[in-house]
């Protein structure tokens, strides 16, 4: 596989309860299901895309905590999910002490690719699902990465935080990852009966142009309900509309891809 065909995509912001979540567990689920090889990296202490995919605590004895601070085998810490196609490194609450002992090493932006380069050439897709914050974690994420997704939820104070997260992506391109490209900004929540979900919608647009995706997450109950059943909402309910939108996003992703080679 050539480097120009892995995709390695942190989905990031550091405002919580966007769907960041959600958009790493689905979209993935989605590339899966085009019969991409794909992977998730679940980087965020609450360990909400492991739970998501049916991993019990008990099962995440190797974690990414392990692998960079212990120096398990990375690929002794990947798990197979329930979806074909589709496999997990999962976190366990270990890792909300990782951004402290990261501190004091070398290199410490830097160790999460290090550890990524041991395995990419297995998947066409890795996606990162960072905290929502914008520490060493995230860092470590946006530094190992090829793309940024930022979903950003359709309210009034979206566009204040996307501002931060952009400062932030623009100073670890110059420093730190050149090779970084915001792959886009997917708006999620939208409720087309909502006067604010509306404006909002056009302002990012406005704003970002081409780098806000066509699709648009819906706010739905079955999106909703599917991590309490440890399933992606595509497995759920695939005929819902969330379910809908998260295959469009993956078609649309694809098919960037296509119109750059």
């Amino acid at each position: 596989m050539s480097l120009k065909s892995r995709k390695i995509i942190a989905v990031a912001n550091q405002k919580g309860g966007v769907g960041k979540t959600t958009t790493v567990i689905n979209l993935a689920t989605a590339m899966a299901a085009c019969d991409k090889r794909t992977l998730i990296i679940d980087s965020d202490p609450q360990g909400n895309a492991s739970t998501g995919l049916g991993v019990k605590q008990e099962d995440r004895d190797k974690d990414l905590y392990s692998v960079i601070c212990s120096n398990t085998d990375i690929k002794s810490s990947i798990k197979k999910t329930i979806i074909p196609k589709l496999d997990l490194i999962p976190t366990s609450p270990n890792l909300s002490v990782l951004e402290q002992e990261l501190v004091n090493i070398e290199d410490r932006e830097f160790q999460l690719r290090e550890r990524i380069q041991e395995i990419e050439d297995y998947y066409d897709y890795i996606f990162i699902d960072c905290p929502p914050s914008l520490g060493l974690l995230t860092l470590n994420a946006l530094c190992a990465a090829k793309n940024l997704i930022v979903p950003l939820q359709t309210e009034y104070y979206a566009l204040e935080g996307l501002t931060q997260l952009m400062k932030t992506f623009d100073l670890i391109k110059i420093n730190f990852n050149k090779d970084i490209k915001l792959q886009g900004i997917l708006l999620t929540m939208y409720d087309k009966r909502n006067k604010i979900c509306e404006m909002v919608a056009a302002d990012v647009r406005n704003h970002f142009g081409k780098k806000v995706f066509n699709t648009v997450i819906p706010r739905n109950v079955r999106v909703s309900e599917a991590p309490s059943h440890g399933q992606p909402v595509l497995m759920y309910d695939i005929s819902c509309p969330g379910s809908q939108a998260y295959a469009s996003l993956a078609g649309e992703i694809i098919n960037q891809e296509k119109s750059l080679t």
